[in-house]
Order: C-alpha cells, then sequence, then structure tokens
C-alpha cells in the first residue's frame, strides 16, 4: 500500500541547512549533556543527507509539533509512549526519562523486551501521530531537496537512512492487532521508584469456570496470535535448553515465601494475587526472593486497589527490599500460565526493566492449591519467565519458560509472616468463597488437614512453627 504524508509547515528557508560530512545522529541513550549542535551554517546550493535531519530539523521547519504522548513504538507486542519535547528530545512517559535520539530511546525499549536487541532503527520504528518519522523524514526531503532522488511511498529502501530498512516490516505490530494493556500517559516515575505497579484487576477474572476441564496446550502450536482464542488456555511451560538459552539469571526463594503465598492461595476457591519483595544483584546475576506480600483485596476491585498496592510499597521500602516479582493462583486448575498470564508476565517484565537503567528480571509464580492431579495434598508452585517471541514472528505470544529456582528454608517463622497470615483469615472472614475447611478433600482427608500437609512442606528449621500455626488454623476453624 503507498501512504504519503502531506504537513503543512512554513515557508522554505533559502539555504538548507548543512550537515559536516561523517557526522551521525546522537546516540546517547539519556540526557546528561549538552545537545551538540553538528550543523554548519548554510550556503548556496548546500544540501543535507538523510542522516542529518533530526527531530530538531522537522521541529524547526514545522513538519512536527511538540507534544505529550505524541511519540510511540510498537515491538514484539509491546507498546511505549513518549513525549516529543521543543528541543528534539523525547521524554519516555513510563519513566521520564530523556533520551536525545530516536533511534537512543528504540533502542532502549526495545533492549528491556528482547535483551538481545543490538539496534532500535529509530526512524523506521517511531510513530508520530501514528506515521513513522520515516514518511516526515521523506516529507521534508520532498519539500526543501526536490532534486533528491527520493520516492513518494513507504517502505522504500531509498528513504531509509542507513541500517533502517533492514528490519522494516518484520519487528512492529500494528495498533490495536494485540489487545494488551494501555499505557497511562499519566503515570510517569523516576528511575528511582520504589514499587511499580503489577496489578491485574483488569487482566485475571474472579472465578475462572471449567479449570478442571482444561487441558494444556504445547506452545508450538498457538501460532500467530488470534482474538478468538480463549484467553484462559493454559501453555505448558518449555525449557531454556529446548529455545536454545541459558537462564540469564540465578533465583533463591525463602521458605517462608512459600508458606505465605501457598496459606493465602488456599483461602478462597476465586483467584488471589500478590507481590514479591527481594533483592536483585547485578555481580552475581542472583535474584533473591525474601518476602510474599498478598494483596487483601478482591481483583476486581479497583477503589481499593491504589490503597493495597500503597501499604505493599511502603513496606518494601521499609525493609529495604525491592519488588521483584508477583505470584497468583490457579485454585482448582493446573500451575500452568494462560494465553492472558503470558501477556500479564511480559507486561511486568518490560515494568520492572523499565524502572531502572539496568536489566533486572522479574519472577512470576504460580501456586495451583486444589488441582485434583497434584501429587498428594501438596500445592503445585511454578516458578515462570517469559522470553519475547522471535523478531520474525512479532504476532506470536511470548514463550513461556519454567524457571530454575533454588529453595532456601529459614531458620525460624518470622512474626511479620504470621501477622500477616491472621490478617488474611480476618479478611476472608465469611466470604461466599471462602474455603470450606472442614469438608473432605479426600476420603481420608479435609480440606484443613490437607492445608497443613501442603505448608509442612515450606517448613522452617525451628520445629516450634507448627504449635504457633496452630493458633492460626483453630482461627480457620471459626470463619464461618
Amino acid at each position: 500500500m503507498c501512504v504519503c504524508v502531506c504537513v503543512s509547515g512554513s515557508e522554505p528557508p533559502s539555504s538548507p541547512p548543512v550537515l559536516e560530512e561523517g557526522v551521525e545522529e546522537e546516540e546517547e541513550e539519556l540526557s546528561g549533556g549538552e545537545d551538540v549542535d553538528t550543523r554548519v551554517p548554510p550556503g548556496r546550493g548546500s544540501v543535507l543527507t538523510r542522516r542529518g535531519i533530526t527531530l530538531r530539523v522537522l521541529l524547526k521547519d514545522g513538519l512536527v509539533e511538540p507534544g505529550d504522548g505524541v511519540l510511540s513504538i510498537h515491538y514484539l507486542g509491546k507498546k511505549f509512549v513518549g513525549d516529543l519535547l521543543s528541543d528534539g528530545k523525547i521524554r519516555w512517559v513510563e519513566t521520564g526519562q530523556v533520551f536525545n535520539s530516536p533511534s537512543a530511546w528504540a533502542t532502549h525499549c526495545k533492549r528491556l523486551v528482547n535483551p538481545a536487541k543490538k539496534s532500535g532503527c529509530g526512524w523506521a520504528s517511531v510513530r508520530y501521530r501514528g506515521h513513522k518519522l520515516v514518511q516526515y523524514k521523506t516529507s521534508w526531503l520532498q519539500k526543501y531537496q526536490p532534486s533528491a532522488e527520493v520516492g513518494c511511498c513507504f517502505p522504500s529502501q531509498s528513504l531509509a537512512s542507513e541500517g533502517e530498512d533492514e528490519e522494516m516490516g518484520e519487528e512492529e505490530e500494528e495498533e490495536g492487532k494485540t489487545g494488551l494493556v494501555t499505557e497511562d500517559k499519566n503515570r510517569k516515575q523516576g528511575s528511582d521508584a520504589v514499587c511499580v505497579s503489577l496489578y491485574v484487576a483488569d487482566n485475571i477474572p474472579m472465578v475462572r469456570r471449567g479449570d478442571r476441564d482444561r487441558v494444556p496446550v504445547r506452545y508450538c502450536t498457538l501460532g500467530s496470535r488470534d482474538s478468538g482464542r480463549d484467553p484462559h488456555m493454559l501453555v505448558e511451560l518449555s525449557a531454556f535448553s529446548a529455545i536454545n538459552r541459558f537462564q540469564p539469571f540465578n533465583v533463591a526463594v525463602s521458605s517462608n515465601v512459600l508458606l505465605l503465598l501457598d496459606f493465602h492461595c488456599h483461602l478462597t476457591t476465586s483467584e488471589v494475587v500478590g507481590y514479591l519483595g527481594g533483592r536483585w544483584d547485578t555481580n552475581t546475576q542472583l535474584l533473591t526472593v525474601l518476602r510474599a506480600f498478598p494483596c487483601r483485596s478482591r481483583l476486581a476491585d479497583r477503589d481499593s486497589a491504589p490503597a493495597v498496592e500503597e501499604e505493599i510499597c511502603q513496606n518494601l521500602f521499609m525493609r529495604g527490599l525491592s519488588l521483584v516479582g508477583w505470584y497468583h493462583s490457579h485454585p482448582r486448575g493446573p500451575a500452568l500460565p494462560s494465553l492472558q498470564d503470558i501477556d500479564s508476565q511480559m507486561d511486568h517484565q518490560l515494568r520492572l526493566q523499565g524502572s531502572s537503567n539496568g536489566f533486572q528480571p522479574c519472577l512470576g509464580i504460580i501456586c495451583g492449591p486444589y488441582y485434583h492431579g497434584n501429587q498428594g495434598v501438596a500445592s503445585t508452585i511454578t516458578p515462570f519467565w517469559v522470553v519475547p517471541p522471535p523478531e520474525q514472528r512479532p504476532n506470536d505470544y511470548g514463550i513461556p519458560v519454567a524457571v530454575e529456582v533454588t529453595y532456601v528454608q529459614d531458620n525460624f517463622l518470622t512474626s511479620d509472616v504470621l501477622n500477616e497470615m491472621m490478617l488474611l483469615v480476618e479478611f476472608y472472614r465469611g466470604a461466599a468463597d471462602l474455603v470450606q475447611f472442614s469438608q473432605l478433600w479426600s476420603p481420608e482427608t479435609s480440606v484443613l488437614e490437607k492445608i497443613k500437609g501442603s505448608l509442612s512442606g515450606h517448613a522452617p528449621k525451628d520445629q516450634a512453627y507448627s504449635q504457633i500455626l496452630e493458633h492460626v488454623y483453630s482461627q480457620l476453624s471459626n470463619t464461618h
């Protein structure tokens, strides 16, 4: 399809500006120094090369205008939104970071989704009010340098800056195809933000029907995205080795984390969600998960979500922890990600990486407490991560992979974990979806006994924990 852009602007200058031979567009990712003007004074017959046409040039000559949220990037199912500043720089809405050029911004964003990405091809990737910037560059050439050898349609190799044509058409997705979460242009965080929202109220329904009947499918059978496909379809996990990758980080999870999230997931027949707090060591590439923070709210309750998140952010800050992941439950189904979970995990990975200048993993955990396919009384707890789809298949789903984890046994059950368990008991007391703990889980085991057996797999070294938990269990018996 031939796409031509008609723009209006000021009258062309008598002599177009000139770029010194060999000078390229600024590639620094973050602002911090002076923006060097590489153009020399205009002269008769001077010509500006494609490399020399910067956002400052387009702004100066009226082809584009500064504005909030007018720039966007679509890459492997993810959308990034940016503000065009009056000096030609780009401010990323999500974090407030400022970039000197489209290429710098595009490279930064694409590496968040795909760390192996080497270049951003900014002018072919960044859109201004829905149209690719390379089209505005072409319009400038047509208006001010009509004798230059350019065509009128996009895409065309003659219109692209060096290297941009290599990836056109294979990296980006058109707006509206994926139906993923849209960015909030009013939400701007600094790079030192303590907490990044992972709340999934819009992504996960309170109760999923037919959990027992859902049969997981293999990832290789999915193909491209299909809006008619059930978003609750479960997908088997792949191994990193199966996709010729190495796990890019190591993970250690505290036994108290598993005990608290397992307890939370057992309390209700509805899905629950929570945060994971810990530390990320860039030197050893070790992600240590030290604390679980259950969300004491209903997933569909948008009104209470901000207050719950704020409380958790404060708890993270007071304990000197960072947000390192999230967990949720599949009450009666396998602890495997759904298509919706895969998209949510990719979003969370992107947000968490976007909150700092360097790579930081985001761990997802799914807990299946009441799936009858589990072995014995123990819940199935599945740590997972999502690898972006191949660049040549941008419409595919991300690849869910199993994460190898080292479980670390805590010395004792801490008072804050015990207190959180009691708060959860009070929150769900008398709820319609509260589990009937006196009912039988199996012919010889009650639900309460099943919970005790599952939690015993996360026991601390101090065996006195069992007496401490008896008080919690007695409260469960009085919740109805």
